[in-house]
C-alpha cells in the first residue's frame, strides 16, 4: 500500500482510535485481555509505518476516561499492560529517534505510581528525539482536557492576571496538554465504529475521518498507508466552498 502514498502530501498529525481488541479476542474464543495484548504488535507496526512515510506526529488512544467503566479485571490488566509495553518498547523507540509523550490525567489516584514512573522515564529518555512525536493518550478525554484549559484561564481571570476579553482560541489552545501539538489531519478508527469517542475534540476539529473495518489487532502499516492514501484522495476545504 505504501507505493500508493504521495510522500509529499503525508499528513503531519495522525490520530488513532484503536478499537476492536476485545471483540477480536472474543471472536476467537479468547479472553478480552488477549486482544489488547495482540494489539501491541499492531501499534508498533503502525509506528514503523509512520516513520517510513515521514509522519511527524502520531497520537494513539490507549485508555480513555470512560474505560474505567469496564470490568475490574480488564482495567487492571490495561494499567499493568501499559507499564509492560513501555518497559519492552521504550529503548527501541528511543533508538529510532521517537519522542514519547503522554496526555491525560496521570495524577488520577486510580493510576498507580509505577505507571507514572514509567511515563516520566520514557518522556525523559526521549525528550530530545525529533524523528516522530508519539503521543499516548492515557486516562484521556477531550472534554476533560478542554475543561482543564478553561479552569486555568478562569483562575488567571480571577486573580486579575487576565482580561476575559483577551481569551480567544489561541489562548485556549496554549493551555491544552501539549500546546505545540498541531491539529490532527487524519483521524483513523478501526473496527468499523463511526464515533470520535471524546478523542482530541479540540485538535481534530477539521480532521479527515477514515474508518477501517479491521479490528485493531489486524491493522498494520499497510492498512495505515491505505488510510493515508484515502486521506490524500480527499479535498480539504476547512469550511470553505471549494
Amino acid at each position: 500500500m505504501s507505493e500508493q502514498v504521495d510522500r509529499q502530501r503525508v499528513p503531519r498529525h495522525v490520530g488513532l482510535i484503536m478499537d476492536g481488541n476485545g471483540r477480536w479476542a472474543e471472536a476467537r474464543g479468547l479472553h478480552r485481555t488477549q486482544g489488547h495484548a495482540a494489539g501491541e504488535a499492531a501499534l508498533f507496526d503502525v509506528v514503523d509505518g509512520a516513520l517510513d512515510l515521514g509522519v511527524d506526529w502520531l497520537t494513539a488512544y490507549t485508555f480513555s476516561t470512560e474505560n474505567w467503566k469496564r470490568s475490574e479485571e480488564e482495567v487492571q490488566f490495561l494499567l499493568h499492560f501499559n507499564v509492560e509495553v513501555l518497559q519492552r518498547r521504550r529503548d527501541a523507540l528511543h533508538e529510532k529517534g521517537v519522542r514519547i509523550r503522554f496526555i491525560g490525567d496521570r495524577w488520577d489516584p486510580r493510576v498507580h505510581q509505577g505507571l507514572r514512573d514509567e511515563f516520566a522515564a520514557a518522556e525523559e529518555m526521549t525528550q530530545d528525539n525529533r524523528t516522530l512525536e508519539l503521543v499516548l493518550a492515557f486516562n484521556y478525554g477531550g472534554r476533560a482536557e478542554i475543561a482543564r484549559a478553561a479552569r486555568k484561564l478562569a483562575e488567571r481571570v480571577g486573580a486579575g492576571e487576565l482580561d476575559p476579553a483577551a481569551v480567544d482560541e489561541s489562548l485556549v489552545a496554549s493551555q491544552l496538554s501539549i500546546p505545540d501539538m498541531p491539529d490532527v489531519d487524519l483521524l483513523i478508527r478501526t473496527s468499523g465504529e463511526q464515533r470520535v469517542s471524546n478523542f482530541l475534540l479540540w485538535q481534530a476539529t477539521y480532521a479527515e475521518l477514515v474508518v477501517s473495518p479491521l479490528m485493531w489487532p489486524d491493522f498494520d502499516r499497510h492498512s495505515f498507508a491505505g488510510c493515508i492514501a484515502e486521506y490524500q484522495s480527499r479535498s480539504r476545504r476547512f469550511g470553505g466552498a471549494t
